[in-house]
């Protein structure tokens, strides 16, 4: 005789019962918020982390410039200090030539400086310059035309007064490179010769020669 299945609940004596059993297959992705995905694509998910970005660039933006304040602060000192350190050099430099050769009259320091551009050193040639400069300097001071330097003396002379004032600023300023540079300066022959010449101009206008 064959075995008849029925359910748990059956009252047949002969059945073969089996127990009621309830199967339940749990999905591993059940567990998981999906809502927390549509929270993070919302708009106000995306105001979140561009509010996130935009503080750590906040951040980073202030620190960069305070780094290149303190950077132009070192750079402003250090080209303050520069400039006083190259000053002091040319009037250390003046004060040497001028012991060495502002003696004499105006005309012996002219012939000084017209042997010096005749020689075939080019550190002859900025000493002609160099002198030149300081007959020009004194010659001014006589005149009357004040200031402390001579570029300021030539900042005071109206144009009218003095017709080869462009030539002793354009002498002057070969002086400049020649003080300020020293030996990285490079002076050809030509330069120093135009230069002489301009300086020349301006002497002979003032009476000197």
């Amino acid at each position: 005789m064959q075995p008849t299945f029925t359910p748990a609940t059956s009252t047949d004596p002969d059945a073969v019962i089996i127990p009621a059993t309830s199967l339940s297959v749990e999905s591993p992705f059940s567990n998981i918020d999906t809502s927390a995905f549509g929270n993070f694509f919302s708009v106000d998910g995306l105001l979140s982390l561009w509010n996130i970005i935009w503080s750590i660039y906040a951040v980073i933006a202030y620190l960069v410039a305070i780094g290149l304040l303190l950077i132009y602060v070192y750079a402003s000192t250090r080209k303050k200090q520069l400039d006083e350190l190259q000053k002091d050099m040319v009037h250390e430099r003046e004060k040497i030539y001028d012991e060495r050769f502002r003696t004499g009259t105006k005309n012996n320091r002219l012939e000084d400086a017209l042997k010096h551009i005749s020689s075939e050193n080019p550190n002859d040639w900025k000493l002609a310059i160099i002198e030149a400069d300081i007959i020009l300097d004194g010659a001014l001071k006589a005149a009357g035309y004040g200031g402390a330097s001579l570029g300021e003396r030539l900042r005071s002379i109206p144009p009218s007064k003095l017709n080869s004032l462009n030539d002793a600023w354009e002498a002057h300023k070969v002086r400049n490179q020649i003080a300020h540079a020293g030996a990285d300066f490079v002076l050809t022959r030509r330069l120093a010769e135009e230069t002489i010449k301009q300086y020349r101009r301006v002497f002979a206008e003032l009476g000197i020669g």
